[in-house]
């Protein structure tokens, strides 16, 4: 029986032997974020897909990316950001067409642990001026209510903390509060779910350690790279890396899908 499912991989099917692309943005961000990474994989010949991420909650996001890449033919790199990089974490395990994951500025978490964990493991973070306050002092909480009655709590970057946590301060105030006032939400339990086997132990992994990060501390992101033994790469980046320097994370993609034919 021939359903929709099995219809629709030969849309993302590549003849060419360069691997699939795919960008797995994080939160507080967008697919659009990798606009300009994706402008230079596509000029260099590169399959670019930026599926949604719905910062629901870890283990549904994990799972919807892990059915998109079953509709993907042939060997993938499987890249993310931020919380981004739990998502690949957990989507890619057991996936044999994955062959190489890259975090760019992101959480590689182990079994167990969750963004919020790994966000405090290290001091340096930007994300609040007080560690006991219920809510991070950079973030706005939205409460929800779904159809069902049932609700959330969504977490909105403050605009006037925006520029400062995601991009240090390297874009001028108007880009910033574009970025800010398209945000992507993230719903407070997703920071807070912990995470499965993680797909970094079987699966090689490259790692950009933004060493100018004020969301994620650059310690954090060394410590996780090193657990992970990633092939990394320092740089003088902000957290939204893919925004401020995308010839830098372009290059970093490019070693893992050179390492992947």
């Amino acid at each position: 029986m021939t359903t929709f499912a099995s219809a629709v991989p030969s849309r993302y099917a590549t003849s060419d032997t360069k691997p699939t692309v795919v960008l797995v943005n994080g939160a507080w961000s967008d697919s659009a974020s990798w606009s300009g990474v994706i402008d230079r994989l596509q000029s260099k010949g590169y399959t670019v897909t930026a599926p949604p991420t719905a910062l629901r909650g870890l283990s549904d996001d994990s799972t919807y990316l892990a059915s998109y890449l079953k509709t993907i033919q042939g060997p993938i790199v499987l890249v993310g950001q931020s919380y981004g990089g739990s998502v690949i974490t957990n989507a890619a395990t057991g996936n044999t067409n994955v062959k190489a994951l890259v975090y760019i500025s992101a959480f590689a978490p182990d079994k167990g642990e969750s963004a919020a964990q790994l966000a405090g493991k290290f001091p340096g973070s930007h994300i609040t001026d007080d560690p006991t306050a219920p809510v991070p002092t950079a973030l706005n909480a939205v409460p929800y209510t779904l159809a069902d009655g049932t609700g959330g709590v969504d977490l909105y970057a403050k605009a006037d903390k925006y520029r400062d946590l995601f991009l240090s301060g390297r874009l001028d105030d108007k880009t910033a509060a574009e970025l800010a006032a398209t945000q992507n939400p993230i719903a407070l339990q997703a920071l807070g779910d912990p995470s499965g086997v993680p797909a970094w132990l079987t699966i090689p992994s490259w790692y950009l350690v933004s060493k100018d990060d004020h969301l994620i501390p650059p310690a954090a992101e060394s410590f996780m790279a090193a657990r992970a033994h990633s092939h990394t790469v320092e740089a003088d980046t902000p957290h939204a890396a893919q925004v401020t320097d995308p010839g830098i994370v372009t290059n970093l993609i490019e070693q893992a899908a050179k390492a992947a034919h």
